[in-house]
C-alpha cells in the first residue's frame, strides 16, 4: 500500500512521484516471469475468484508477458475512468490516496525473480497490476476505492483505521456470489498459496463484512491470514464507505480495545470459524 513518510520524491520520479514505465526495457526473462504467474494464477482462479475480476483481467491479453501499461490505462479509462501509473516503490500515503482519489492507481515498475515466484516482502507490479487492475474495470468497485482515497485522503489522522479496511476488503476480501464465497483481495488473487488457503483451509476465520468490527482488527502482514471478512457485494462497500462518518465512528472505536486478527466476537456473523482457538476478545 504505501510506507514512506512524506518528503522529496527520488531522482528520476516526477513531483507525484510517479516514473516512465518504460515497457521496451523489460528483459525475456522478466516477461517469463510475469508469464508463468499469470498462467498459474489464471488456471487456478477461473472457478475461485469473482466475475467482476475474471471479467477485468481479460484486458490482459494483448501482451505475452509484463502489461503495457500506457495501452492498458487507456482501455480502463473508457470503462471507469481509472488509469495505473507507474513509481519507484512504497510511496508515501498520502500519495498513495490522492492518486486513488484522482482514479489512479500505482504500480512498482519492478517485478520478482524466478527464485521468489511464490513470496514477496515488497509489493511489485504482478500483485499490483495482476492483483489489483482487473477490479478497477467494474463501476461498483471502482467508485468504492475512488471514495476510499478521498475519505481517507481527507482525514490522514485515520489512516491507522482505514488501513484496516484496505488490508481486509482491497488487499483481503471475499464476496458471495451465486451462493459461492470467491476470491476478490489482490493479495489472495496474486498469491499461488493464499488462493487455495482463503476458501479451503479450516484454518482462518470466515466472518460477516462489517465496517465497524474491521475499522478495531489489526492484521499481519507477514503470514497467511487468521480471519477474512466476506462481502455480500461490491454495492455494500460502496456505499458503507460513502455514508459513514469516519472521524466520529473512529471516537467512537477509542474506547474499545484493538482485536486480534484471529479474534472472534460474540456478535461476529460467523461463516466458518478456523481451527485455531478463537481469542478472547
Amino acid at each position: 500500500m504505501a510506507a514512506p513518510p512524506l518528503g522529496p520524491p527520488p531522482p528520476g520520479a516526477a513531483s507525484d512521484w510517479t516514473i516512465p514505465q518504460r515497457w521496451a526495457d523489460y528483459t525475456a526473462d522478466e516477461h517469463a516471469v510475469w508469464s508463468l504467474l499469470a498462467t498459474r494464477q489464471r488456471e487456478q482462479l477461473r472457478d475461485r475468484a469473482c466475475s467482476a475480476y475474471l471479467a477485468g483481467l481479460e484486458l490482459m491479453t494483448a501482451e505475452p508477458g509484463i502489461p503495457d501499461l500506457a495501452r492498458l490505462s487507456d482501455q480502463l479509462r473508457e470503462l471507469t475512468g481509472w488509469e495505473v501509473v507507474c513509481v519507484p516503490g512504497l510511496v508515501p500515503e498520502r500519495v498513495f490516496f490522492e492518486h486513488l482519489a484522482r482514479r489512479r492507481f500505482v504500480a512498482g515498475r519492478f517485478i520478482r525473480r524466478m527464485d521468489q515466484l511464490d513470496y514477496l516482502e515488497q509489493p511489485d507490479i504482478f500483485h499490483d497490476v495482476f492483483g489489483h487492475v482487473p477490479l478497477l474495470a467494474d463501476p461498483t468497485f471502482a467508485a468504492f476505492l475512488e471514495a476510499y482515497g478521498r475519505k481517507a485522503t481527507e482525514h490522514p489522522e485515520l489512516t491507522d483505521r482505514l488501513a484496516r479496511l484496505y488490508w481486509y476488503s482491497i488487499e483481503f476480501g471475499l464476496v458471495r456470489e451465486d451462493g459461492a464465497i470467491k476470491l476478490y483481495g489482490a493479495g489472495i488473487v496474486s498469491s499461488h498459496g493464499e488462493s487455495e488457503y482463503a476458501l479451503d483451509s479450516a484454518v482462518p476465520n470466515r466472518l460477516g463484512f462489517d465496517l465497524r468490527r474491521i475499522l478495531r482488527t489489526d492484521y499481519r502482514t507477514d503470514d497467511l491470514q487468521e480471519s477474512y471478512f466476506v462481502l455480500d457485494d461490491f454495492g455494500t462497500l460502496l456505499d458503507e464507505t460513502l455514508a459513514t462518518d469516519f472521524v466520529a465512528l473512529s471516537a467512537e472505536l477509542d474506547s474499545e480495545p484493538v482485536l486480534p486478527p484471529g479474534a472472534l466476537l460474540p456478535g461476529d456473523r460467523v461463516i466458518h470459524r478456523g481451527v485455531r482457538e478463537a481469542i478472547a476478545a
